[in-house]
């Protein structure tokens, strides 16, 4: 049953909304992140002290990939010319030029184009979007915000779009909450955080684009905190509220996140920069969100990872079920700093201790710090976003799925990028080394009919079909288990080999959206590998090197080892929504997202398959696989409005 928004409230067409004040009484300054000579002063110790942390850091080269890793993922070198849309601009690249000088491609039909689209992750009704934003949830709705193009389905006049939900699956469109109109965000308004102020106000800090293509931090707000759809948004007259401190790049200064409050009862805010080749999180202090006051040093920086967008930080719970909200702190919790980098275009993540009075957050783990170890996601994967979900006492996690098509193509089929499956997320208290993202509870609503398999046992080299009818939205279980029929073998392989790599003990798993004679199939499997010093390593990898005949389509072989503790059973979960792939290693260890553009395997011609591609062990494999609904997400019936 969807809430009602109160009957008062009349949305009308966006218009530029007028500029009143934020807070009651005069208005603040235009900007305040320094002062006169004492200002001049603290910028300078401000830069020496960055300096010399950059200085005394040390980080060993990221690894060069081989057979034991998974494969790098780097800035893609398909790609070479043009330059990429968004490079100029400042921000990462948010197109892929064609493959081929002349610009010819497969030769798509439209049938394949809408066989394309998905069935229940978030996407506009057309046209171009990037990363979320501002996610949060109000008087009885799920907010979603997404960089948006409303003229076109390639990258460009950036605003933000604007959705709800009660459910974080049933989406319904609403009208765009804000555009570029004025100076400070006339070429962008892009990635910003909502904060929820214990008096009610919601805030919204955003990255403005400016006229000279500086970026900006700016702040806006609800026109009608007493509408749930919070339809109308006004920009602060005072905005820009941060402009980059001396020594930042114009074009390295953007992304601030949710504030939390310190334990002097003001506000923190982080946002992500880089120096040469050192990625950092500046952190700034505020009462009033209105003025900053740009704090000593850094939140934490790793030399090496390049420019960090889309930072994010916040608490979780070491012994809990449930989320936190981002000002908690104290014993029990550790703190997870994540950041989006530019030059690989991954988003890692990193857990670690967060000192309230240095403001400064230290990794558990400097071996795997942020940008060189962990991932949220092994696949196609960026520009993620978390909220504290106060109606479930939960952590929501959003990512943006890009393409790896041709711009020449999204353009074509009218679309371009979608976004995954909302996941909650936790600390993994079995490990203690990394968290668990699982697909939000209320993605089972949409399904429908199931099929069972138990103890289905696949030979070496053995294909076996799974006769579940429609096999294009899909929610797979299944476990794994291995019987060994030769002698254990110290092996050097991984992930990069793909699925027709064999090894003694694997790879096996699923084939997803395949066509019955394997022209077409993505794998999705472990393959666990007794290394030399007689252990066992297990891999979780996605395949997508056969996923499609288009030559002009990205395809790669995503993956990384996967924690499995003694006793365990290898688990999957695979999400199938046409031509999204989402997989869920032990319970969310790892996850690999692909995207993929199947030719063959496409409407009833989809098929699933076990497969066990090992040439020394018998599996043994469980499964339960439902068939899921579509969301039918479309635009909010304010027709029907009561």
């Amino acid at each position: 049953m969807e809430p009602n928004p109160s009957s008062d409230v009349e949305h009308v067409p966006y218009t530029a909304l007028p500029e009143e004040p934020f807070l009651a009484g005069p208005p603040p300054h235009h900007r305040r992140p320094l002062k006169g000579f004492a200002g001049i002063l603290a910028s300078v110790i401000f830069l020496l002290s960055l300096v010399a942390l950059i200085i005394n850091q040390s980080q060993e080269p990221l690894p060069t990939p081989n057979k034991n890793e998974s494969p790098s993922t780097s800035k893609d070198e398909s790609f070479p010319t043009p330059e990429p849309r968004g490079v100029a601009q400042g921000v990462s690249p948010k197109s892929n030029p064609s493959f081929f000088k002349d610009g010819v491609s497969y030769n798509w039909t439209n049938a394949m184009f809408a066989w394309q689209r998905t069935a229940y992750h978030f996407q506009p009704e057309k046209n171009w979007m990037n990363d979320p934003d501002g996610p949060l949830f109000y008087k009885g709705w799920y907010h979603l915000f997404y960089q948006y193009n409303p003229d076109s389905a390639v990258w460009g006049n950036i605003t933000w779009g604007h959705a709800v939900s009660t459910d974080l699956i049933h989406w319904l469109y609403l009208p765009i909450a804000m555009v570029p109109d004025h100076w400070y965000d006339i070429n962008g308004v892009w990635t910003g955080s909502a904060t929820l102020l214990p008096s009610g106000q919601i805030v919204m800090l955003y990255t403005g684009s400016t006229n000279a293509s500086v970026q900006v931090q700016n702040l806006a707000y609800p026109a009608n905190l007493s509408d749930p759809l919070l339809l109308d948004w006004v920009k602060y007259s005072g905005n820009p509220v941060l402009t980059p401190p001396p020594g930042i790049g114009l074009k390295d200064f953007r992304d601030p996140t949710t504030g939390w409050t310190g334990p002097d009862g003001s506000w923190r805010i982080t946002i992500g920069s880089k120096s040469n080749k050192t990625g950092f999180s500046l952190v700034y202090q505020t009462t009033n969100f209105t003025s900053y006051e740009l704090l000593k040093g850094v939140l934490h920086a790793v030399p090496g990872t390049g420019m960090w967008e889309c930072v994010d930080f916040y608490p979780v719970s070491i012994n809990g079920s449930k989320g936190l909200d981002t000002s908690v702190n104290g014993p029990g919790t550790k703190h997870v700093l994540k950041a989006s980098l530019d030059d690989t275009k991954v988003d890692h993540y990193a857990l670690g201790t967060y000192d309230p009075v240095a403001d400064k957050w230290t990794p558990d783990n400097p071996k795997e710090d942020v940008g060189i170890g962990l991932r949220y996601d092994y696949g196609r994967y960026y520009a993620s976003k978390t909220f504290y979900d106060q109606n479930k006492d939960r952590r929501i996690l959003w990512g943006w799925i890009n393409e790896t098509d041709t711009e020449t193509d999204d353009l074509e089929k009218g679309w371009a990028s979608v976004q995954t499956v909302p996941r909650s997320v936790l600390f993994d208290e079995k490990t203690g080394t990394n968290l668990l993202q699982w697909p939000v509870d209320e993605i089972e609503s949409l399904r429908l009919n199931s099929s069972e398999f138990k103890d289905v046992v696949v030979g070496p080299g053995s294909v076996l079909p799974l006769d579940i009818g429609a096999a294009t939205q899909l929610d797979i279980f299944a476990e794994f288990e291995t019987e060994f029929i030769s002698n254990e073998t110290t092996e050097e392989y991984g992930c990069s080999g793909g699925a027709i790599d064999r090894s003694n003990m694997g790879p096996f798993g699923i084939l997803v959206l395949a066509d019955a004679e394997l022209s077409e199939l993505t794998p999705v499997f472990f393959r666990p590998v007794y290394t030399k010093n007689d252990s066992l390593e297990t891999y979780f990898c996605a395949d997508e090197t056969r996923s499609s005949r288009a030559p002009d389509v990205f395809k790669r072989v995503y993956g990384s080892t996967i924690p499995v503790l003694d006793n365990e059973k290898l688990r999957m979960r695979i999400l199938v929504d046409h031509s999204i792939v989402e997989s869920f290693g032990q319970g969310g260890r790892r996850v690999i997202t692909s995207r993929i553009y199947p030719t063959q395997a496409i409407y009833g011609a989809a098929r699933i398959f076990l497969f066990n591609n090992a040439t020394g062990v018998n599996v043994k494999a469980t499964l339960r696989i439902w068939e899921l609904n579509s969301a039918f997400i479309h635009p909010f019936p304010f027709d029907k409005q009561n």
